[in-house]
């Protein structure tokens, strides 16, 4: 897995001579060193820690103009000699060599950087017999380089000069083999133009086409071969590669007639194909050739139009993953199992209906590569991948990525701690709080780091609290509690150590070295505490160099080339500690030397046998026998992406699956009561998604079950890949791509996001499908209280509720199936586990709402009956769940019943100043009111499982909002409405009555209440003020205003006191608000009412603050007075 991250880097590159072909020709990475072939000249790079240009060549004008610009370049495998071809056909050979002179960046040490030298060995003319013919790229082996001609032939030249002229390749296979892309090929995309087509049998390669590319795979001994027609064959050289290119046969044609560019995985003998559909189809080439799969955009909306035909393809040093360049827009990382890690095209969301209009440069200039993708080379290590736009010579951008190759090889990776390591740092999931994962970016020490630049390799402890890691040489480690580097305080010993891998047992840090003067290789055993030749508990010496590792409890497992398996038993005596030097002994237990035909493993992990909870811990009192706890079969995943299982016993071995990329063993690795998957065997991961595996009791020891049938919504997303699990959590972590842009930078920073996907659902739903009722209570009860519980539940009983609904579906079309299948209880035993909580009633009408409400019959016969679970939520004052169940009521126990309920309800919400929920059950009741007063046809029509009618309850309706008095329902005064309006009044009355006026408004916000209507009717009633001081002072203490909220409050009154012409309210709240110009146009025409308002306010000590106000008003109004008298 690569993921990007940080903000490209750019390498500035040399403007030569003013070329016609504004193209760089030839961009390759050899052993840390980066060479650019421009059609003016040759620059050479440093492509490890530092970017440093080491040397160059630069040809003159007279060269130029007398043979032609570079067209193309080759650079042998060995990074001496460099070839280039002119436009004018000359072949020019250069020599590299590298000066004793040490380049100084800087610091203390020295760079380990030496200048070169580029020098001209040869320059001749190739003769080709027609001047006007094209050629396409250059491969080479050590010592022949072979270019295809636009005749359709090959010409070979050696590294030495020497021209062995055209060879005519017959491009019809010799047994007419064909490989055509069919439409039930798997791909990542669901587009039908996505889709290849295909080519009649008989369509031979005309002779003439020319060739425009060559793709050389020495360890297969295949080349391939591509026509400008888009026709691709592949060929089969000979053992003595491109010497004798008359033994190149023909053997396959492959894809439909439109390829463009290709590229080829040696190690997972992969075929990756790019076309002019802006498609890429991968081809495997292990056993018999097919199509695997395709990738495109077209799902995350960008069709052909806006990326244009692919351009290039690079895979990545470890074949895992390969970037795709296209011609007009971008580049994109893919792994093979179809998952987008990367892509510099903004994002516009997954599954896009329609594909984004291309913006204007201006809008998009912080998108690298915006101008399409000309070429595009990994390092050497994967952590870095350079691209050059089209039609650019002016710079090279490199991204920076980070990789975590879980499971592979001889490095050990815990679950439990999600890793990705750069070259220089490693960015780690904090996982503490699962509702919010955050990526932490750790430096390494830069005494360790530059000196042994990049990280080679990382292990975690099994528990995730310790990091080992090695770089180039040495070894240190780092205490993520404490958060606490430890290195090697000898430095001499820190370089004798090569780290070829790392693996964690116990406290222990197991190292398998190199040794390089023997050639040979040991396994190292360091206690964590201490990193020192004194602190070394064992040293072991290998048979050869290993070719993956494991470790389980006390057991190691190192398996060789071609497929030797050995077993050691590891014992130690003593206490492991700071102050003891306890001992260590190796054993070997187990030998295995297995014959097969099949690819090589990638990883291999021991299998522990499950057993019950509850026979754990006498289990481990018990065994002291070390082979009683010894772990009888292994998984292994090959290179191919074949899962199998080894029998240790007797070395036999199951095949599993294919097409996966990542497994982790899950069963005994974790003795906690609160490890949510203990009941799994292991998960693996590939283009099917996440695949979950169960013990069974059965014939078949393991069961396969995979995400993606149990529940279809949450396959996982093919941008996040899954990076590990939080066992205690019931989560898979995985990590996707984001781009934070800024002003600042011209391109965006790539920022892995981790995220979490639960699983717990899939698990219970495994437990109550095998009857296993108590193990699945649980486990629900241990992950009760997670954040995501809720949620889970909620998607265990959606899940099997809908594949309850698909069953009786398939039986309705088949009347011979009978009504009920085996499983038809399967939502009976789901609802009666969630019983057990009290999220229950949240999580039935919610599942409720997100269903059809023709099904909810079934849903509420397994449940229970929706009345009694109203009545439950109405006795617990769950009120907003219960009002969630009125519109259930409603489909299934009729609109009176739903009335009912919904009347008491709105009493209780009143009661509980939950004036929203009141609101919306005021509507519901008016519109069922007059739905039910229709006739019993429309009524069935507009019946309130109308989508429309959930809003009411899950979200704010978006209706306008009905006013009680000028509904016309009131005037008709029905007794359903009148009940309504009698509870709404009530609780007005009983608001006004006790002065709560900031309730008040809410009440009169939330249900739409006409209050100006209501002040007018107890304008002397409960709402008179019997007093003007009493009812100042009062009403002061009930609406703050010192609060902001209180005077929007007292300003609403205000204005509905105004409609009505209540002078006595609105002197109170004039007076609180100072709104002296109320008070001055009410006071104006009624003096009298002034000098009480004056007298009022001077007696009373406590209204001393609003003297002021008395002061202004005072003034206001002698002047008008004094204006009269004029």
């Amino acid at each position: 897995m690569y993921m990007a991250y940080g903000w490209p880097q750019v390498i500035p590159l040399e403007q030569g001579l003013c070329p016609s072909s504004q193209k760089i020709i030839y961009f390759k990475v050899i052993n840390g060193l980066l060479l650019v072939v421009s059609p003016s000249h040759l620059e050479l790079w440093s492509s490890s820690q530092h970017k440093v240009r080491l040397g160059k060549y630069m040809r003159d004008a007279d060269s130029l103009q007398r043979e032609g610009e570079n067209l193309q370049a080759v650079w042998s495998p060995d990074a001496k000699l460099i070839a280039v071809l002119t436009s004018s056909f000359f072949l020019h050979l250069f020599k590299v060599q590298f000066s004793e002179k040490k380049i100084q960046l800087g610091g203390k040490q020295p760079s380990g950087l030496f200048l070169a030298t580029i020098s001209p060995l040869l320059s001749e003319q190739v003769p080709f017999t027609d001047k006007d013919i094209r050629v396409s790229n250059i491969v080479s082996d050590s010592k022949h380089m072979l270019l295809g001609l636009s005749d359709g032939s090959l010409y070979s030249i050696s590294w030495k000069g020497e021209f062995y002229g055209t060879y005519e390749l017959d491009p019809v296979p010799r047994d007419g083999c064909e490989v055509i892309p069919s439409s039930h090929s798997l791909d990542n995309g669901v587009a039908s133009k996505g889709v290849p087509g295909t080519i009649p049998a008989n369509n031979c390669v005309p002779r003439k086409s020319a060739i425009i590319q060559l793709e050389l795979c020495f360890p297969l001994r295949l080349l391939f071969v591509l026509y400008s027609d888009g026709q691709l064959v592949s060929c089969s050289i000979s053992k003595k590669g491109l010497k004798h290119p008359e033994s190149i046969k023909a053997e396959k044609r492959l894809g439909a007639g439109d390829a463009v560019c290709t590229s080829v995985a040696s190690e997972q003998q992969i075929l990756a194909v790019g076309t002019k559909r802006g498609v890429v189809e991968l081809y495997d080439f292990a056993e018999s050739v097919s199509l695997i799969r395709s990738v495109s955009l077209y799902d995350w909306g960008y069709s052909m139009e806006d990326t244009g035909p692919v351009s290039c393809i690079a895979w990545t040093p470890d074949n895992s993953a390969f970037a795709v360049g296209w011609k007009l827009r971008g580049l994109t990382v893919w792994s093979v199992s179809g998952c987008r890690l990367m892509s510099t095209i903004r994002q516009i969301g997954l599954s896009s209906v329609s594909s984004p209009v291309v913006k204007p440069v201006n809008e998009c200039k912080f998108e690298p590569l915006m101008g399409g993708t000309s070429l595009m080379q990994w390092d050497e290590y994967g952590y870095r991948l350079y691209a050059i736009e089209e039609r650019s010579l002016e710079r090279i951008l490199g991204f920076s990525f980070g990789k975590c190759c879980l499971n592979r090889g001889v490095s050990g990776m815990t679950y439990v701690r999600q890793v990705i390591y750069g070259d220089d740092r490693l960015l780690v999931v904090q996982s503490e709080d699962t509702d919010e994962l955050k990526m932490l970016h750790l430096n390494l020490p830069v005494s360790y780091i530059s000196q042994n630049w990049p990280v080679q390799h990382v292990a975690a402890s099994k528990d995730g609290m310790y990091l080992a890691v090695a770089g180039l040489h040495g070894l240190i480690i780092y205490d993520i509690r404490f958060k606490k580097w430890r290195v090697f305080g000898d430095i001499t010993q820190e370089q004798k150590i090569q780290c070829k891998g790392l693996l964690w047992m116990g406290k222990i840090v197991v190292v398998c070295n190199y040794i390089d003067s023997t050639n040979t290789y040991e396994l190292l055993f360091y206690p964590r505490y201490h990193l020192d030749q004194s602190s070394l508990l064992c040293r072991k010496l290998l048979l050869a160099k290993p070719m993956v590792m494991d470790v389980y409890q006390d057991y190691i497992l190192v398996t060789y080339r071609p497929f030797d398996v050995h077993i050691f038993h590891v014992k130690l005596f003593g206490e492991l500690t700071p102050f003891t030097t306890p001992n260590l002994e190796l054993s070997t237990v187990r030998e295995l030397s297995i014959m097969t035909a099949k690819s090589h493993p990638a990883a291999m992990r021991f299998v522990p046998d499950q057993l019950p909870r509850d026979r754990i811990s006498d289990n481990h009192m018990s065994n002291s026998d070390p082979l009683l706890k010894e772990p009888a079969r292994c998984l292994i995943l090959r290179v191919n992406g074949e899962l199998s299982l080894l029998d240790l016993d007797d070395g036999r071995e199951r095949e599993l699956t294919d097409s996966v990329e990542l497994f982790w063993v899950t069963c005994g690795q974790s003795e906690e009561k609160s490890n949510l998957i203990e009941e799994v065997s292991w998960l693996d991961y590939g283009h099917r998604g996440m695949q979950v595996w169960y013990p069974s009791l059965g014939v078949d020891p393991f069961k396969q079950e995979d995400f993606l049938q149990l529940d279809p919504e949450l396959e996982f997303d093919r941008e996040v890949y899954p990076l590990g699990l939080l066992p205690n959590a019931g989560v898979v972590v995985g990590v996707s791509q984001r781009m934070s842009f800024s002003a600042c930078t011209e391109f965006p920073c790539f920022e892995p996001t981790p995220q979490a996907q639960t699983i717990l659902h899939c698990l219970l739903r495994h437990l109550i499908q095998r009857d296993k009722r108590e193990e699945a209570l649980r486990l629900a009860q241990l992950s009760a209280e997670k954040p995501h519980f809720s949620h889970c539940m909620e998607w265990l009983l959606f899940t099997v509720f809908e594949a309850d609904i698909s069953r009786q579906s398939a039986n309705k079309n088949q009347s011979s199936v009978p009504k009920y299948a085996k499983n038809s209880s399967l939502l009976e035993k789901t609802c009666d586990l969630l019983r057990n909580f009290p999220e229950y009633f949240d999580v039935v009408v919610s599942v409720a709402r997100k269903t059809d409400g023709r099904h909810w019959a079934d849903l509420f016969t397994a449940a229970g009956r929706s009345t009694e679970l109203f009545e439950e939520c109405f006795q617990r004052r769950w009120y907003r769940t219960a009002a969630c169940y009125i519109l259930v009521i409603a489909k299934l126990e009729g609109p009176a019943v739903s009335q009912y309920c919904a009347l008491r309800l709105l009493q209780a919400t009143l009661d509980e100043s939950l004036y929203e929920l009141a609101g919306e059950l005021v509507r519901f009741l008016l519109r069922s009111g007059r739905e039910y007063e229709q006739a019993s046809t429309d009524s069935d029509r507009q019946a309130p499982s109308s989508p429309r009618f959930l809003g009411y309850f899950g979200f704010r309706s978006s209706n306008r909002k009905q006013s009680l008095d000028k509904s016309s329902s009131f005037k008709e005064q029905s007794a359903h409405v009148a009940s309504v309006k009698n509870i709404l009044e009530s609780h007005a009355s009983y608001l006004m009555s006790g002065k709560e006026l900031s309730k008040l408004v809410a009440f009169v916000k939330g249900t739409q209440f006409d209050l100006v209507e209501y002040l007018q009717r107890e304008r002397y009633g409960c709402a008179r003020l019997e007093n003007f001081a009493s009812g100042l002072e009062l009403i002061g203490q009930k609406l703050q205003m010192s609060i902001l909220q209180s005077r929007f409050d007292a300003e609403f009154l205000l204005a509905h006191m105004c409609s009505v012409k209540f002078k006595e309210w609105i002197v109170v709240l004039a007076t609180l608000l100072r709104r002296s110009e109320v008070l001055f146009d009410l006071f104006q025409h009624d003096m009298r009412l002034w000098k009480a308002y004056s007298i009022t306010l001077q007696s009373h000590p406590a209204f001393t603050e609003y003297h002021d106000l008395l002061g202004d008003l005072e003034d206001q109004l002698s002047s008008i007075g004094t204006s009269q008298e004029k």
